[in-house]
């Protein structure tokens, strides 16, 4: 099995999708998968296409709020995300909540860590060359309007329940082409 298998973050939102026939659940379902899909690519330009104007992240972390505000502000953010190379990850659900204006998910992130860019955050890593699933506890809130996008997303994280150095040949090969190919 695949340590990082980036459709298993939407298998489950997929699966309440088909089942479900509320015409606004749809909507704030198919919101949020289109914007899971659109940061798995990396496609900047959709992924922004699926928030509101105006959006407003809320990331809890240690008792404050560090997300981003404003659409200039959430869009530096995911230039940043995508550039620490962190970007390669499986949201693996447990709960799945839908109504008509918010949809909750709550699961294990896993994501590969470059090791330099594990211990600039603070994570504790033996090898700062190597590479590293981290994995937290995450439930995120996700907004939706009237007109079907996102308003942001709120979200909380318990901190790494585990870090993993990761072998070479077990690194799936889009990380391996993102960041040991091109650098």
């Amino acid at each position: 099995m695949a340590i990082i298998d980036p459709t298993r973050t939407w298998e489950m939102l997929q699966s309440r999708l088909a089942d479900t026939t509320d015409p606004r659940h749809r909507v704030v379902l198919g919101a949020v998968l289109e914007h899971m899909q659109a940061e798995e690519k990396p496609d900047l330009d959709r992924l922004m296409g699926t928030l509101a104007p105006d959006p407003a992240y809320h990331f809890w972390n240690g008792g404050k709020d560090v997300g981003p505000k404003g659409t200039d502000a959430v869009r530096t953010y995911y230039s940043w995300f995508i550039g620490t190379q962190t970007n390669v990850l499986e949201f693996a659900l447990d709960r799945l909540v839908v109504d008509d204006h918010c949809v909750v998910t709550e699961g294990f992130l896993k994501q590969i860590y470059p090791g330099a860019y594990a211990a600039s955050v603070g994570i504790e890593v033996d090898d700062e060359s190597a590479d590293y699933l981290v994995v937290n506890r995450q439930l995120i809130l996700w907004p939706v309007d009237a007109d079907g996008l996102i308003g942001g997303e709120d979200s909380y994280q318990s901190g790494p329940v585990s870090v993993t150095k990761i072998a070479f040949e077990d690194l799936p090969r889009k990380y391996v082409d993102m960041v040991h190919v091109s650098a």
